[in-house]
């Protein structure tokens, strides 16, 4: 699905890092544990404020 395409790797935490694509959240990676955590619906609905 993204084979090809950039993702965002950004620590959020010491040994945590958070991945994203274009601007969707997809998970976080910890190194610690070695373990990767899915957010789950990335790409669901998104609600803008109001104006």
């Amino acid at each position: 699905m993204l084979a090809g395409q950039r993702l965002g790797i950004k620590e959020v935490d010491d040994g945590i890092w958070l991945i994203s694509f274009m601007r969707y959240d997809l998970g976080y990676i910890d190194l610690g544990q070695k373990t990767l955590q899915t957010i789950d619906n990335p790409f669901g609905t998104r609600l803008s404020p109001m104006s």
